[in-house]
């Protein structure tokens, strides 16, 4: 029992399921909180919510404490000598692959022991004491989940375990204030206890729904600083792996399974180019099996005095028939330094270093690297969470204008761009017949993609062995691989017939997100596509692979929702700072002028209305002109003698009359009556002073005409209001009007 120690005494305490199952859902939402972070093994996870479930039933039944505080005790002792072992070697098992094991691994310990602790309590509690212990309790595992997690689950379960915190603290006071009365036992009062409860759930949501509202504007309005010391021996999270200097066939097929987002790119509307895609590394050498870049030749860009660091490339032309296309991208920790922006990237600006500037923290020199195929990286690796903002020219693609490009390429493309290595002969005999009279480089390049898309399947099940050359495994006996299988084999057909091309990596457009203005980029986004080189246009891209179904459903869109909630939480609520403060405080700012604007525009228009109005009235006919000074007149006198006022109370107490039975017995009902009544009697001159009480008041009264039905009237309400007895509402109001007409 999480009451009195008295099991006799529970019976008769106020508010007593009212308070258990307070305190139960309390305790199973922090449990499920700890649970939802996804971070405790499952094992702990079972356990746990087997052992509240089973004594939440063990409550309902009213069933004796399980545990005594000596055994209790003892148990708490025992797993003191277990939790370095748990530390050590039982948790360090789950956590063995996290960035950082020992740390992860002692947090970890420390639930296990939070949890093991808050069961023997629950198994032992006994008094009102041990209840507040299990608060506590809860609370601390709440704390924990805030460390484990950041996700907008937990804002929504943090709001349930505030809404059964008050409750509980509620009932726990009601109980306290009870504790040592006389009153009645529980079972003997089943209607009003129900009431009691409804009562009480009323002011426990109304005083957890303020605390919500008082709470996040003090969050919103408090000065808020970033970073710290806890900042910095923060647990990193995983990182995605799938882009690295090379990449070999069959690799992205594995990435193209996870789902996770990886990336937020804004651009505030969708963006037209069916070429878009997120670039991130280009690679120039392939053996048979990999791509590779053993050309690298990286160099560092430093920003300008405005912050942006400029990456266009100096050979390439600007074309002036080019989109530009100014986005920003919220990108996620990744086992790769390479920074993904649209093709043909002007400038960049962000903290690539990713160290945090506020604190006292000196942050590192912040640029970036760009190598010789325009691929651009993160020196610093990306490690955190990074927010950067680009400005890119999407090119547009001119046929007549790549026709008429020149097929004489610089020795320094020809020996890199045109490497082969050792290739089935079948391979160039395919390539041939594929361009067939293909005039045109660029007529080549399209009808090598349109018949890699045309004849081939995209799948990301491989059937068969690939063996030592996979990629003729793929054009003559699979006919179907990923995205990677199509690029390289589009770029090394195009190299036989003499045509410069390279392997491009990164990510397609995703889902375009109207509510947040924003491209949700995905893992299972990962994609490869070819770029070829003509002489005087630089480098065009193009995509061989087989477009996929895409899903517009309803789940699709709700995903949406929850991505676009996601965003806002991890924006405006985890990553609140100095910075959104000054923003959000200009957007009030603008938006309250805005309003201010508005509201004068609909005065100025609705008094406007008002006058004509009035003015088309009086035009109608003089009758108007007398009846307006007589309405204000009446309303004056209405006013001046609260006929207003005892009309709204006699409409209310009309009402309450003709209520159903069991609520007009309610006690103050009879009290409503009873202040009518001397109401009605000071108008008639007899005013009940405030020393006098309602028998002496009724016993006072003289006049033959209303003494009697004044005192029983007295005695009646009396017997309702102090002496528990049901309120006789019919004889009340017999009585009320027998006073009124022996007045008139």
């Amino acid at each position: 029992m999480a009451a009195t120690a008295s099991p006799a005494s529970v019976s008769t305490l106020p508010a007593e399921r009212f308070f258990r199952g307070s305190l139960f859902f309390l305790i199973l939402t922090s449990v499920g909180m700890l649970i939802a972070t996804g971070k405790l093994d499952a094992i702990s996870c079972v356990l746990a919510s087997i052992g509240v479930l089973y004594k939440g039933a063990r409550w309902l039944q009213r069933k004796r404490p399980e545990l005594s505080h000596g055994a209790a005790t003892w148990l708490v002792v025992c797993y003191v000598g277990f939790f370095p072992l748990d530390t050590f070697f039982f948790s360090r098992v789950f956590v063995a692959n996290s960035a950082n094991p020992a740390l992860y691994a002692a947090l970890l310990g420390a639930v296990h022991f939070l949890l093991f602790v808050m069961l023997v309590r629950l198994y032992s509690a006994t008094s009102d004491r041990d209840a507040l212990f299990l608060v506590m309790l809860s609370f601390a595992a709440i704390l924990a989940s805030a460390v484990l997690t950041v996700d907008t689950s937990f804002l929504v379960l943090f709001f349930v375990f505030l809404l059964f915190g008050v409750a509980t603290f509620v009932g726990l006071e009601m109980r306290r204030g009870a504790n040592g009365a006389i009153a009645r036992p529980v079972e003997a009062q089943p209607a009003q206890e129900r009431k009691l409860t409804r009562a009480l759930s009323l002011a426990a949501v109304s005083v957890a729904a303020g605390a919500m509202v008082i709470g996040g504007a003090l969050f919103f309005l408090f000065p808020r600083f970033s970073a710290g010391y806890l900042s910095r021996a923060s647990m990193r999270p995983s990182l995605m792996t799938g882009f690295s200097d090379n990449v070999e066939l069959g690799q992205i097929g594995e990435i193209k399974k996870n789902s996770a987002v990886v990336m937020r790119v804004k651009t505030g509307k969708p963006v037209g180019d069916p070429m878009l895609r997120w670039r991130g590394i280009a690679l120039s050498t392939f053996d048979g099996k990999r791509w590779t870049s053993p050309h690298l030749r990286a160099a560092g860009v430093a920003p300008n005095s405005d912050g942006w660091i400029y990456v266009g490339d100096p050979v390439q032309r600007p074309d002036d028939s080019a989109i530009g296309l100014q986005y920003e991208v919220l990108l996620q920790p990744l086992a790769t330094d390479a920074i993904f922006a649209p093709a043909n990237a002007v400038s960049l600006k962000g903290n690539f270093s990713g160290v945090n500037s506020y604190g006292g923290w000196t942050p590192r020199r912040t640029y970036v690297f760009r190598d010789f195929t325009g691929s651009l990286f993160n020196p610093y690796r990306n490690y955190e969470q990074m927010r950067y903002f680009g400005y890119s020219r999407l090119p547009r693609v001119d046929a007549a204008k790549l026709r008429g490009a020149s097929t004489q390429y610089g020795e320094g493309v020809r020996e890199i761009y045109l490497q082969l290595p050792a290739l089935d002969p079948r391979i160039l005999e395919l390539a041939k017949t594929v361009s067939g009279r293909a005039p045109t480089a660029y007529d080549k390049a399209i009808a090598i993609e349109a018949y890699l898309r045309s004849r081939f399947m995209y799948t990301l099940t491989l059937t068969g062995k690939p063996g030592d050359d996979p990629l003729a495994h793929f054009l003559f006996e699979t006919r179907a691989g990923h995205c990677e299988y199509f690029a390289s084999a589009m770029a090394i057909m195009l190299r036989t017939l003499g045509i410069p091309s390279r392997e491009v990596n990164g990510f397609l457009p995703g889902e375009y997100n109207d509510l947040a203005g924003d491209y949700i980029v995905r893992a299972s986004d990962a994609h490869s596509w070819v770029e070829v080189y003509f002489p005087g246009n630089g480098w065009v891209t193009f995509d061989p692979t087989p477009a996929a179904a895409e899903d517009f459903g309803f789940f699709s869109r709700f995903g949406q929702y929850l991505d676009w909630m996601e965003l806002s939480w991890n924006e405006w609520v985890i990553n609140y700072d100095f910075a959104h403060q000054m923003q959000m405080a200009q957007l009030v700012q603008r938006d309250t002028r805005s309003w201010t604007d508005s509201t004068r525009a609909w005065f100025a228009s609705g008094q406007g209305k008002g006058k004509s109005w009035i003015k088309s009235w009086l035009n109608r006919g003089s009758a108007f002109g007398f009846v307006l000074p007589l309405v204000l007149i009446l309303l004056l006198v209405a006013l001046r003698y609260d006929l207003l006022r005892a009309a709204v109370r006699r409409l209310r107490l009309y009402w309450q009359l003709r209520a159903p039975e069991s609520e007009r017995a309610n006690p103050l009902l009879a009290s409503r009556l009873y202040a009518e009544l001397l109401r009605v009697l000071e108008r008639r001159g007899f005013a009940r002073r405030a020393s006098q009480t309602p028998l002496e008041f009724a016993m006072a009264m003289h006049e033959p005409s209303l003494a009697p039905a004044v005192q029983e009237f007295t005695q009646v309400y009396a017997r309702s209001r102090f002496g528990n007895v049901p309120c006789d509402t019919l004889l009340l109001r017999e009585l009320l009007e027998q006073i009124r007409s022996a007045m008139r």
